[in-house]
Parts: C-alpha cells; sequence; structure tokens
C-alpha cells in the first residue's frame, strides 16, 4: 500500500475549500485533516505520510465542506477559551470573535468572590460555561428562549459537570421579558451576551444564513431588537459596580454604546474591536 503526503492532500483540500468559496480553506482543511487522524491540528507536521484510506475519508469530508456545511457541524465541537462545546444544526455556532467578550467578562471579575453571572442567548452555552469553568466560585445563570438550543446547552452542561465544572443555572427564557429573572434585581457582578444582532435582510454566508437559527442571527431592520432589551435587563440586574459586556454587528459601534449610555445608572460606556479591528461589542459599568 503507497502512503501518500499529508501535506499534498491538505493543500488540495484547502484549494478545494477556497474555490467553493470557503472563508479560512486552509484552516478548515487542517481541522479536517486532524479529525480524520484523531489528533489536534498543531500535530499535523508530525505526521508526513499517511494510508490512502485517509486521504479519501478526508476528500469526502471536504467536499462536504465545500458544500458550505459549516466546519464545527462536521466535527461536531467548537472551542470557547479553554473548553469545547458540542455543536450541530438546531443552535448557533459559536465564533472566535465571542472569546474575546468572554475574556473580557473574566478580567470584569478578577477581585469579584462568588460572582454572580448571567449570560442571555446562551445558546450552546460556550460563554456561561467557559467562563464557570474559569471561576468555579461563580454562580453562572444561562438563559435560552429556543427548546431545541436548549437541549445543546443542556448536554454541554452535563459534560462540563462530569469534567468537573461547577453546575450552571439553565433557564428558559426569553431576553425581551421584562420580568425575565426579576430575583436577580441588583444582585449580579456580570451580564455577557452574544444576541442576534444581524439586521433583517443582510447578506450572510450560507454557514450562517442557511444553517444557524434565523433567530439567532437576525433582529429587526436594525439588528437592535434584542439588544435594546438586554441593556435594559442588565440595568435592572447589575448591582454597583457590575459589569455588562454585549457582542454586536460590525455596523453597531455607535448605536450599541449609545443604548449602553442612554441608560443613567451605567458608565465607563466603552466599544472594543475584534482581532480584525472591526467593532465588536460594547461594554459598561453600573453606576452606585
Amino acid at each position: 500500500m503507497n502512503r501518500q503526503p499529508l501535506r499534498l492532500a491538505v493543500s488540495e483540500a484547502a484549494k478545494i475549500l477556497a474555490e467553493a468559496g470557503v472563508d479560512s480553506p486552509r484552516v478548515d482543511a487542517e481541522y479536517l485533516a486532524a479529525h480524520v487522524l484523531g489528533v489536534e491540528r498543531g500535530r499535523l507536521p508530525l505526521i508526513p505520510l499517511v494510508d490512502p484510506s485517509v486521504i479519501d475519508q478526508l476528500h469526502k469530508l471536504v467536499l462536504v465542506r465545500a458544500s458550505r456545511i459549516p466546519l464545527q457541524h462536521i466535527l461536531g465541537w467548537s472551542p470557547m477559551g479553554t473548553i469545547t462545546v458540542e455543536v450541530g444544526p438546531g443552535v448557533f455556532v459559536p465564533r472566535p470573535e465571542t472569546e474575546l467578550l468572554m475574556e473580557w467578562g473574566l478580567k470584569a471579575l478578577v477581585g469579584v468572590s462568588s460572582p454572580v453571572v448571567v449570560d442571555l442567548c446562551t445558546g450552546t452555552g460556550a460563554l456561561a460555561l467557559s467562563i464557570a469553568a474559569a471561576r468555579p466560585d461563580a454562580v453562572v445563570h444561562a438563559v435560552e428562549i429556543d427548546p431545541q438550543a436548549i437541549s445543546w446547552t443542556r448536554r454541554n452542561a452535563n459534560a462540563r459537570v462530569a469534567a468537573g465544572d461547577t453546575p450552571i443555572r439553565l433557564h428558559s427564557g426569553d431576553a425581551t421579558d421584562p420580568s425575565l429573572l426579576s430575583d436577580l434585581d441588583g444582585l449580579v457582578d456580570l451580564v455577557v451576551c452574544n444576541p442576534p444582532y444581524v439586521p433583517e435582510g443582510t447578506p450572510v454566508q450560507p454557514e450562517v444564513g442557511v444553517h444557524d437559527p434565523h433567530h439567532a442571527v437576525f433582529s429587526g431592520a436594525d439588528g437592535l431588537d434584542v439588544i435594546r432589551h438586554v441593556v435594559r435587563a442588565a440595568a435592572r440586574w447589575l448591582k454597583p459596580g457590575g459589569s455588562v459586556g454585549i457582542e454586536h454587528d460590525d455596523t453597531q459601534g455607535e448605536s450599541v454604546p449609545a443604548l449602553l449610555a442612554a441608560r443613567r445608572v451605567l458608565a465607563d460606556v466603552t466599544d472594543h474591536a475584534d482581532l480584525a479591528g472591526r467593532p465588536r461589542f460594547a461594554t459598561a459599568r453600573k453606576v452606585g
């Protein structure tokens, strides 16, 4: 049996994905090769030659990805900080940009003992569970409205408990409900949210438009329908000194900070860029 260079197979896979319009063809090709081989992506250079059966399996997965099925659906998981969460049809796929919001949130909790955290529009639970993994002393509430998404959250939450993390508290609830978690009013140290924020009608990649749930992506004509409610809820929940961080569209670098600044109890409003320099999330702190 003639073994073949893995490097050439990955290069060919990247070429196919690039021609299909995939955003990160080389990275995706490497992740698919690592998935077939059952190794971490960083270990691929240590495997110069592979059997023809590996090449065949990789090619089949590459064709699936070239049809614009999300990479994370093929792999079955998505990373967030130090953890991974299971993903698949029926739930929004966490994106690398959200790790910046997660890292900001953890910094906001430095020096706060036994913090109370709320993650709205939790989806897979990625934000809530990554914060719970990093802060075992935290009480983390995760809120999701979609029953299908909640089944993914529950699956991921159970996996993190089995790994030894502090359990999160999962709530079926609507981020636009003015009475949501009213028992937490004035008691919360951190609110984080990666809400639906794309304006209706905006062209998006097939991975998003076809495979992410519509209501987890789009939010009214300006994309701010849910965010307006998130800002109100955060102002109500936060204790003095508590912080809120909300991910947003790159066209909302002024509108979301303006919504936060319009609440008199919120101060230190700041917008933060992603790694590509685009406006990505806005933060504020509640004044006493």
